[in-house]
């Protein structure tokens, strides 16, 4: 608790000068989210490791380039990386009262308030960003995780409209959901976004009862593409196209949300999905996006 005092004194100080608000940026454990089901979430202990020095890293490069967007950028997403999600939305906010046209500030804030179960700020966020692109360039994003051949897969304009989505998703509006999981620049280049964004869209025409153009999304995709990060959505997307087996999949937070959607909408057997939510909401990250989704899915099917 010392370090956290510590490390919380120097950012308060640092930022002082460019905000004049001394615990702008304060990195103190607090309450982070509350989710649908009543649970609450609270910013981890922080610890020493690869994270922590990227972030300490981050830090120091702000207070030396405060004029340079790109540097606050990675600040906030290492701030959030660390778990502390709420000073990450202020370091963005930060970023949009300074940058008001720079919609990569609109597209992380917006992340981050799903992540703090705030969809319907997400989701105005994701808007704003949205009218902020039309007419740009796309741009690779770079990962702040890189995956294992550090290949950056995903795009500024197809995380805005997969985040989009995804926040309609949540709100179980899933009309305005499958227009944004429809923007070609979610599947850009990779197969990884076409198994990311298929997913989704599956389970979207399943509950919109489209069941033919279900079929016709998860039939693009097959055994033989180039995977580099999202496996897990490859199988799940497998799985529904009837490829592989129920206990062929490898059991991990998509597999059990991908499972329990299949029992409710492919069986009509919500019992047996039911056990799966259990699963899924016992052991998952809080805030992985099958928790997430798994969480609102309960809040509507069982309570």
């Amino acid at each position: 608790m010392k370090k956290i005092f510590i490390l919380s004194i120097s950012m308060m100080i640092s930022c002082d000068s460019y905000q004049n608000s001394k615990d702008q940026f304060s990195l103190i454990q607090q309450i982070e989210a509350v989710t649908l089901l009543g649970d609450t979430l609270y910013s981890p202990e922080l610890k020493e490791g690869k994270s922590f020095d990227q972030f300490k890293s981050a830090q120091l490069n702000y207070f030396d380039n405060q004029d340079n967007p790109e540097v606050l950028i990675w600040f906030g997403r290492r701030v959030a990386y660390l778990g502390y999600f709420k000073e990450a939305i202020k370091i963005f906010t930060l970023g949009i009262k300074t940058y008001p046209t720079d919609a990569r500030f609109y597209r992380h804030r917006g992340h981050r308030y799903i992540s703090t179960r705030q969809y319907d700020k997400a989701i105005n966020d994701f808007e704003k960003a949205v009218k902020l692109i039309d007419q740009t360039v796309d741009q690779i994003e770079p990962d702040g995780l890189p995956n294992s051949k550090n290949i950056p897969l995903s795009t500024l304009h197809g995380n805005i409209w997969y985040h989009l989505g995804l926040a309609y998703y949540l709100k179980n509006d899933m009309n305005s959901a499958l227009k944004a999981f429809n923007n070609r620049s979610v599947t850009h280049k990779f197969d990884d976004n076409i198994v990311s964004a298929g997913h989704w869209l599956y389970m979207i025409y399943r509950r919109l009862n489209r069941i033919e153009e279900s079929i016709s999304v998860v039939n693009q995709v097959n055994q033989q593409m180039d995977i580099i990060e999202n496996m897990s959505y490859h199988q799940s997307c497998l799985f529904y196209k009837g490829v592989l087996e129920e206990s062929e999949l490898v059991v991990d937070e998509v597999a059990l949300y991908s499972l329990a959607n299949w029992y409710v909408y492919e069986k009509n057997d919500t019992l047996k999905a039911k056990t799966y939510y259990e699963k899924l909401l016992s052991t998952g990250n809080p805030y992985s996006f099958a928790y997430i989704a798994g969480e609102s899915d309960w809040s509507r099917l069982f309570e």
